[in-house]
């Protein structure tokens, strides 16, 4: 009964941030996808209070590739979805989203049994990478340019600082050693890794990267 009123939940926690979204889209499209972006990394910790079957846990994922990839091809969700001719159109980021949550749904609630592995790259990519993309484009710095990725040192800062946190805390709760050294160095590959990524690929490497480094470290 609880994985199932999980599920109702989430269902309930999806619906309200995309129609939340909408409020966004009056400061542009960019800015409706950043927070659908991050607000919907939360829902790892609704997945984490319900569920305690791997099947459960894996059901909306699943499903959100395909409704992703639809909404890519067919602007369904159109508060998700970037404008025709605009950059970066061709991205299949919020369907890399969607995998990236089945993959560590299927890993971490199931073999691993630690859905707290999970959390650490969810929330990497939701609060690192989205508010490097916000933080970025609000405060003026020097830019740089990787393969086709136009970055600023503000947004790389802001992803090396949120990765840094997350990984700390993850590592201090696990009573790991050597959590400064260990921290600061997933940061700073972290940070270079979502610098590379091109066309939405960054929703796969950060999070998947991100949970197998904090296996390994902790």
């Amino acid at each position: 009964m609880n994985n199932v009123f999980g599920i109702l939940v989430s269902i309930v926690f999806i619906a309200i941030i995309l129609a939340s979204a909408k409020l966004f889209e009056k400061a542009g499209k960019e800015a409706s996808r950043k927070f659908i972006h991050i607000m919907l990394s939360n829902w790892w910790i609704i997945a984490m209070v319900f569920f305690d079957n791997v099947f459960y846990a894996t059901i909306l994922p699943a499903m959100f590739i395909v409704i992703n990839y639809a909404s890519y091809k067919m602007d369904i969700i159109k508060v998700m979805e970037r404008n025709k001719g605009e950059e970066n159109k061709e991205s299949l980021g919020t369907v890399y989203y969607a995998i990236s949550l089945c993959i560590l749904a299927i890993v971490t609630f199931g073999p691993l049994k630690n859905p707290l592995v999970g959390l650490c790259g969810i929330a990497v990519m939701g609060y690192g990478d989205g508010l490097a993309a916000v933080i970025g484009q609000t405060v003026k710095s020097p830019e740089y340019k990787i393969r086709e990725n136009k970055k600023t040192l503000a947004g790389s800062a802001t992803m090396f600082l949120v990765t840094l946190i997350i990984i700390a805390g993850f590592l201090t709760y696990n009573e790991a050693t050597n959590i400064a050294i260990k921290s600061i160095l997933v940061a700073i590959l972290m940070t270079i890794v979502e610098a590379v990524s091109i066309k939405g690929t960054d929703n796969i490497t950060v999070p998947l990267i991100t949970s197998l480094l904090a296996i390994l470290l902790a």
